[in-house]
């Protein structure tokens, strides 16, 4: 399996870029044509190479950009558009039939894949059967269904190690830090999430504390203090 952790920032917003990335805490970035939307991004090749090459531009690892079309062929053709944008763009598609034949024609020629709408604990053994790189199933989603999220993506995580999969189970729909240290204590290592829960990361109060007053001490040792 897989070893070590990867955390994403799940947007499509390059301010939030600029602010996050240069923290070291993000592996890469993921994107999806809603977060285009919701950005004001227009779903072109074209404008997704500009994208990724900006967070390429910022050090990020990986962008994961999405394939769109309603069959196999137009899902085929546009994923290897997003592809030849850069070696380390990973192309997300659905985890439907005509999804997942499209991501197995872009498999079998190399490129990296995310599967991604995941909601069901057997939609794992799709992905690890396919051969992609990651799976993505959408925790906060599938709470909202009245199912556990928790519990289901932990079975999801016993499953792919049950079959030796070599597939990341990408954890989206975060909406709780809490949430992925629970997770990463079942084994799950690869989240994404939005800058409200990265903002989140960092809002514990008594660290800030300590970390203001080392710096009153600092200042109260400065040679121009003495």
């Amino acid at each position: 399996m897989h070893k070590g952790i990867r955390l994403f920032l799940d947007t499509a917003d390059t301010q939030q870029w600029e602010h996050w990335l240069p923290t070291g805490l993000f592996y890469g970035v993921t994107t999806n044509p809603l977060l285009l939307e919701r950005s004001q991004v227009t779903c072109s090749v074209e404008r997704l190479k500009v994208l990724a090459n900006q967070a390429f531009a910022l050090k990020a690892k990986e962008v994961q950009l999405q394939t769109w079309g309603t069959t196999v062929d137009s899902l085929v053709k546009t994923g290897k558009l997003l592809a030849e944008i850069d070696k380390r763009v990973v192309v997300k598609a659905p985890i439907t039939k005509v999804g997942t034949e499209a991501a197995s024609k872009l498999i079998a020629e190399g490129i990296r894949v995310t599967l991604t709408g995941v909601y069901a604990i057997h939609q794992v053994l799709i992905a690890a059967a396919s051969g992609a790189d990651y799976v993505a199933p959408y925790l906060g989603r599938i709470n909202d269904l009245g199912r556990n999220g928790l519990e289901d993506l932990a079975a999801m995580q016993l499953a792919n190690v049950g079959v030796g999969g070599a597939t990341r189970i990408l954890v989206a729909s975060i909406r709780s830090v809490d949430d992925i240290v629970l997770l990463a204590t079942q084994g799950l290592n690869t989240f994404t999430f939005s800058p409200i829960i990265a903002e989140a990361f960092f809002e514990v109060t008594a660290t800030n504390q300590a970390a203001d007053d080392f710096e009153q001490a600092a200042r109260r040792l400065e040679p121009n203090n003495s």
